[in-house]
């Protein structure tokens, strides 16, 4: 029979990455979940407060993930109950379900970690449970998986100054923002906008003075054309209206579609949080962001030509063919990059 790996999926970011990455490993059988918990705190949390609904442990996010899986005809086994797995492909290591940690365990980066907090400090120094945290800013740092697949050399430093040892990390790129310059071969109507990415910090319970940043945004543009393409996570129409009352009426709004070809045809990039400002920098454009931009430049991920799924599942294949266990494992394991040839095309 053949060995199974199960791929948890958490945003249609992290879901998409995970698909890319199975598709490297035909000969396993690939399995997804939407990320769980089987923590009894948790649980009774989310089902007295409703918290989980606007994290990746449900609402729409896990709606929009499986609607994924469904539509690609994926396994899918919910809360990894149908199978044994010889594998687990994490997307966060926030939360961990029990079940789960008796695994092999693989940590792939999705993208931008949030800004280190007051809380998030206090949490680390006391031992607490990472997801109190209410953000990302531990993700990657918890130490607690076998193997770490890092965007680039600046994270990589980041997660092992947070905690996780450093030869756990490897630098293999992550498939979303491996390749930014496909997105410059679009049909994408606009051009030459000041776009802004809008971040849902409202709707995980962040605060926000929306109206300032849409006055802000209206100062940067300068009269030049405005498009807002919003988080898939926000409320739509209280954002919209907003935008409406502060920023010109001839400003483009966007609930979808694609963003990376969106950035791809603007001329200037307005971000918060997210990690789409890496798209912007790898494009070459100008970016404004509420991180450090020369600490966002020293992190950028790695631009291989779209081979990052590659890597990762080369050390997939690897670390799940291997008898022994972790540390027996990274003493031997000798990580090379895929080299795309000129003219091969990659999954993406």
């Amino acid at each position: 029979m053949r060995k199974k790996i199960l791929f948890i999926t958490g945003s249609i970011n992290q879901t998409t990455q995970m698909h890319q990455i199975s598709l490297q490993l035909p000969e396993y059988d690939c399995w997804f979940s939407q990320i769980f918990t089987d923590s009894k705190f948790l649980l009774s949390l989310q089902k007295l407060t409703g918290l989980g609904n606007n994290t990746i442990l449900g609402g729409q996010f896990k709606a929009r993930s499986e609607e994924y899986l469904q539509r690609h005809q994926l396994n899918m086994d919910y809360g990894g109950k149908k199978n044994h797995y010889d594998l687990v492909v994490y997307c966060s290591d926030l939360i961990v379900a029990g079940s789960l940690r008796k695994y092999k365990t693989i940590w792939v980066q999705e993208g931008m970690i949030d800004k280190p907090t007051f809380v998030s400090n206090a949490i680390k120094k006391l031992g607490l449970p990472a997801f109190v945290s209410g953000n990302t800013a531990l993700n990657g740092s918890t130490n607690q998986f076998d193997i770490y697949c890092a965007a680039s050399e600046g994270y990589k430093h980041y997660f092992t100054q947070g905690g996780t040892d450093r030869d756990k990390l490897f630098v293999t790129g992550i498939p979303n923002y491996d390749n930014c310059a496909k997105f410059l071969n679009n049909s994408f109507p606009y051009r030459d906008y000041v776009m802004v990415a809008t971040s849902d910090m409202r709707e995980t319970y962040r605060y926000e003075d929306r109206e300032a940043f849409i006055r802000e945004t209206v100062k940067i543009a300068n009269g030049r054309q405005l498009l807002y393409k919003l988080h898939p996570n926000e409320k739509f129409v209280r954002a919209e209206a907003e935008i409406k009352k502060y920023a010109p009426l001839n400003t483009l709004i966007h609930q979808s579609g694609n963003t990376d070809e969106m950035i791809a045809n603007c001329c200037e990039l307005i971000t918060q949080y997210s990690t789409v400002v890496y798209t912007g920098l790898a494009l070459g454009k100008k970016v404004h962001s509420y991180f450090d931009l020369n600490e966002l430049k020293s992190r950028m991920p790695i631009q291989n030509n779209g081979t990052s799924a590659r890597n990762i599942a080369n050390i997939c294949r690897a670390y799940i063919e291997f008898e022994g266990g972790r540390k027996d494992f990274l003493k031997q394991f000798i990580y090379k990059p895929e080299k795309i040839k000129q003219d091969e095309e990659v999954y993406a």
